[in-house]
């Protein structure tokens, strides 16, 4: 039978451990190489949305009405020609792509603060306004660098995410391994007292 601390050491193998530091190795490449990372951020959303426009083209004709059928087919259209344009033109499409990255920052820093407003007594709501403000600076930073920004706005956030990802995963697999080994010399030495 397995408990959750006999199944730590196994969530902080040292497999875990490497992963997160290639995590960060390679978050940092992609910051330093901005340009190749917000290509290749493109290319995959490309490809991503022409798959996503394959599946609409499938499931549309498992639709029942003409009116879906035909509404299913235009949005399997737009994902086609969407990804289409981002595989063969990679430095427009990563333009468009940041530009709606910066209208999703601000329409995402405008609910934060609305969501601020209608919660100001609880104890986190400053939080959700910090996160407001600080979204809505990053809007305005990708809008006012738009469209040379465009050319390393992706490819640093992905990295960024990459980062904080590595540095999140590998202070979890070591808290683990702390504990685990804590929880394993207390039983150690509840046997040896005993």
């Amino acid at each position: 039978m397995t408990t959750t601390t006999e199944a730590l050491p196994r969530r902080a193998s040292p497999w875990s451990i490497l992963l997160s530091i290639l995590l960060i190795i390679f978050g940092f490449l992609a910051i330093t190489f901005p340009f190749f990372t917000s290509i290749g951020t493109g290319q995959v959303v490309g490809w991503l949305l022409l798959i996503g426009g394959l599946v609409q083209f499938v499931h549309a004709f498992q639709s029942t009405g003409i009116g879906h059928i035909v509404w299913k087919l235009l949005i399997a259209a737009l994902y086609f020609v969407a990804g289409a344009y981002l595989l063969s033109h990679p430095v427009l499409g990563l333009a468009a792509l940041t530009l709606a990255l910066a209208a999703f920052f601000f329409a995402k820093s405008m609910v934060d603060v609305a969501a601020y407003f209608s919660t100001r007594k609880s104890g986190v709501s400053g939080w959700i306004l910090v996160d407001g403000i600080v979204t809505l600076l990053l809007s305005l930073m990708i809008w006012s660098q738009w469209p040379a920004g465009s050319l390393w706005v992706a490819g640093t956030l992905v990295g960024i995410g990459m980062v904080w990802t590595g540095v999140t995963r590998l202070m979890m697999a070591l808290a683990f391994r702390n504990d685990y080994r804590d929880k394993g010399e207390g039983s150690s030495e509840g046997r040896r007292a005993a």
